[in-house]
């Protein structure tokens, strides 16, 4: 072995690209005050607790007008983060220190990390969102010392930016034309991280355990799709990099998903809002393949009311007029917890009551939201479907089915996101519509692998062949069904490669962030249906995530022409 194999860093690439730069890394984290250091001498407490009230408004003002200028996955991220700033029971909890007798710094500080620790321990995606809830404490301790904000390195020569991993807020706003690539220690294939470096279109690695190693400034080539960091490249990473640099821009999407043979591949968007759905129209898209209708709940302590919903659900409708608009209903549960509907007690929120299952729980918010869809849909042309998540027996999809009907919702569907749906899927589908797989769970099920855990990134990837035996099992029900149709709209149908495997399975529809449509249309339309079919048996019959990866991608030129 070479010394440059032998220091070779390897992790899982999420994001294609090949680019060379010097390693910048994170700045250190925010000293932490000292532990129940007292009231600033002169100062009531009554004082302290509004100077405590008015940092924490500032820092969740400062992160909607981020999200505001921001689209897509980030936007999405950024409301989320806004809304974590604004939570109530955070400041209660460190407003009742500062009554003790403490200063705000540090009784902000020990209000997060107790709720951090909680969060921690309940594993799954409420782990993921400890690091929300500390990168908040950070940025509100930093107010309220006058310091800048916790966040990527302030260089003006482009830099790959290395980091242990990112919070939410900062990788929704990283800036291409500064940092080039992007390396984290932590993270998975469906992490925060992952899902907006393959939006912005940067290179990435994550679960690079070794990256720690790295020194700053130490040049380095970042192979997003191998997932190798590879530092003091020599000649052949540098024509790599050349060639990726020399790649041919590819085409706008002119709006019609197909492949080489004309077959249609319907090439739609996930979407959060109406400023959403407005972008992903102008981009092309054909439709929504999925509407996330969290947006009108999270972050609110009772539901709202029918005539939000009905305005916000217009809003999307009124984009993508004529055309199909999937909505999902609430996903509540896991990592989006309400206190008016589940049960943050849970100890394993993501196998508890979550999505459809609240239904049972918490009877009449479903049937209440599809009454508001069925009433924005009257005031619009787009076809409206409509799909539970988390449903896992034939009984469930025949119950939604009835009550979409009762609402006057004539098509529904349910996802396919626990391996029981996909085996399921021809009783399922004599009892609804349509199915859409959503592979970032059916992943994690699947494979009993947490997506936000980096020590399992290798293991939680969508090229898993087991995750595409399912998938085919889900397009065969269908087929005995009476060709019902499949979608997906996980993160899987994003990775132009793995969209070609996935329609060769049997997928008639995917549903992706907008940026991804144009590089999926170019690879589809470089395939004939014998070709997809063929690169889909390559997958299927793999041993490994890594292998099917591989072999599908050797064949398929488009990927290196245009660097994807």
């Amino acid at each position: 072995m070479s010394r440059q194999q032998s220091q070779i860093v390897h992790g899982v690439g999420v994001s294609a690209g090949r680019v060379i730069g010097p390693v910048r890394r994170m700045p250190a984290p925010l000293a932490a005050p000292p532990e129940g250091a007292p009231l600033p001498e002169g100062s009531s407490v009554e004082e302290e607790t509004a100077r405590l009230a008015e940092a924490t408004g500032r820092v969740a003002q400062r992160l909607k007008e981020r999200a505001a200028l921001a689209t897509g996955d980030a936007r999405a991220v950024l409301k989320a983060t806004a809304l974590m700033a604004a939570d109530k029971t955070l400041l209660k909890s460190a407003s009742a220190l500062v009554a003790s007798g403490t200063r705000a710094e540090s009784a902000i500080w020990e209000a997060a990390d107790a709720v951090a620790t909680q969060l921690s321990a309940l594993g799954g995606y409420m782990a993921e969102r400890a690091t929300d809830v500390l990168d908040v404490r950070a940025r509100i301790v930093a107010e309220l010392r006058g310091e800048p904000a916790p966040g990527i390195p302030d260089e003006r020569q482009p830099f790959v930016l290395l980091a242990e991993d990112l919070a939410p807020a900062d990788t929704a706003t990283l800036d291409p034309s500064r940092v080039l690539a992007l390396v984290t220690a932590e993270g998975g294939p469906q992490s925060h991280t992952a899902i907006i470096a393959r939006s912005l279109g940067l290179p990435a690695v994550v679960a690079a355990r070794d990256s720690q190693r790295l020194a700053e400034g130490q040049e380095v080539f970042v192979d997003g799709v191998s997932g190798q960091v590879i530092p003091d490249p020599g000649q052949a990473q540098r024509q790599l990099s050349e060639a990726y640099a020399r790649r041919e821009p590819l085409p706008a999407f002119d709006g019609a998903g197909r492949l080489g043979d004309g077959t249609a591949v319907a090439l739609l968007a996930n979407v959060g809002s109406g400023s959403d759905a407005r972008s992903a129209a102008a981009a092309g898209a054909e439709g929504v393949g999925l509407l996330r209708t969290e947006f009108c709940f999270l972050g609110r302590d009772s539901e709202p009311e029918h005539a939000e919903q009905v305005a916000a659900y217009q809003a999307v409708f009124q984009a993508f007029e004529g055309r199909k608009v999937v909505v999902r209903t609430l996903d509540a549960g896991a990592d989006k917890p309400l206190p008016f509907l589940t049960d943050t007690a849970e100890p394993n929120p993501a196998l508890g009551v979550r999505g459809y299952r609240t239904d049972a729980s918490v009877p009449g918010v479903l049937a209440r939201q599809l009454a508001a869809i069925a009433e924005a849909s009257r005031s619009s042309t787009a076809q409206v479907w409509v799909m539970a998540p988390m449903v896992s027996t034939a009984q469930e999809a025949a119950d939604f089915a009835a009550l979409a009907a009762q609402a006057g919702l004539d098509t529904s569907g349910v996802m396919v996101e626990v391996p029981s749906a996909a085996l399921l899927a021809a009783p399922i589908l004599q009892r609804c519509d349509f199915v859409s797989i959503g592979t970032n769970d059916l992943t994690q099920y699947t494979m009993a692998a947490d997506r936000q855990l980096g020590a399992l990134a290798a293991l939680n990837d969508p090229w898993q062949p087991a995750v595409l035996h399912l998938v085919q099992a889900t397009a065969q029900g269908a087929r005995s069904s009476g060709g019902k149709p499949v979608g997906v709209c996980g993160e899987a149908a994003a990775d132009p490669a793995l969209a070609v495997v996935l329609v060769g399975l049997g997928v008639a529809s995917l549903s992706m962030n907008q940026r991804a449509l144009p590089a999926v249309a170019q690879v589809l339309r470089g395939v004939d249906s014998h070709t997809a079919r063929r690169l889909a048996q390559l997958a299927l019959h793999a041993a490994s995530a890594a292998e099917a990866r591989q072999l599908v991608r050797a064949e398929l030129p488009d990927l290196q022409r245009f660097g994807l």
